[in-house]
């Protein structure tokens, strides 16, 4: 006898996580389109602008191996708490919803089309196991099923050196020069990347220095361009300082 309990539990309505509506998706469509509006951003790294400015001054004064970055929305409500408990709640079946709005965000669509694949960040082997998965791995997984025309994800392209510090646990000073080599490429992947355009995905942003070490590894492998995709972008005046 054959069980017909999946297609039936995906089919039972559900309350919005955010304003409680129902029947609704994890996060509904009023408040996708409510909360995540799109703003002007730098080109390269994806932090708010003010103005009609591309680039923000510090990668006009420091511009890196990162080509572009889009960002679907600001670390703040509601999403810094949905994204919490996808990645440290062990909720990782949050990876649909978030990466709906990685789809959604404009510029996504040009960065998956003009690449040739998908790497996302990896975590260390401790942070790994502690965690039980990788939810870098699991947006780019659930963008592939969104839409089809994403490039297939190459998870063992980077592999992640040391045992650093958490970059949610440090200030900006500090982010931007915990991840110095914290990436490489695998032996295994160099003759793939070479002249490859590689998409990162990632599912937030704070400083760019995750995204930057990354960009960097791949760069080195051979990587021709190295542009970015992450859920969200913290506000430059919300990362502490000191």
């Amino acid at each position: 006898m054959r069980f017909t309990w999946r297609p039936t539990f995906k089919a039972l309505p559900g309350i919005c996580q955010v304003c409680h509506a129902w029947p609704a998706d994890p996060v509904c469509t009023d408040c996708r389109q409510r909360l995540a509006i799109p703003r002007r951003r730098c080109e390269r790294c994806a932090a708010p602008l003010p103005g009609n400015q591309t680039q923000c001054g510090a990668c006009l004064v420091d511009p890196d191996a990162l080509t572009r970055c889009v960002a679907a929305v600001d670390y703040a409500y509601p999403w810094d708490r949905l994204i919490a408990r996808f990645k440290f709640e062990g909720e990782p079946a949050w990876a649909h919803s978030l990466a709906r709005l990685m789809a959604d965000a404009p510029g996504a669509v040009d960065l998956w089309l003009g690449c040739d694949g998908v790497v996302p960040i990896p975590l260390t082997v401790t942070r790994l196991a502690e965690r039980g998965y990788n939810q870098s791995w699991e947006l780019a997984k659930a963008l592939r099923r969104l839409a089809g025309d994403v490039p297939a994800p190459w998870p063992q392209a980077l592999v992640r050196l040391g045992q650093a510090p958490d970059q949610h646990r440090l200030s900006r000073g500090q982010r931007l020069n915990n991840l110095s080599g914290a990436f490489a490429a695998r032996p295994a992947m160099v003759s793939r990347l070479a002249g490859a355009r590689v998409l990162l995905i990632d599912d937030v942003s704070t400083t760019g220095a995750t995204l930057r070490a990354a960009a960097r590894a791949l760069r080195q492998a051979g990587a021709s361009q190295v542009s970015a995709l992450v859920l969200a972008r913290t506000p430059m005046d919300a990362i502490p300082a000191a």
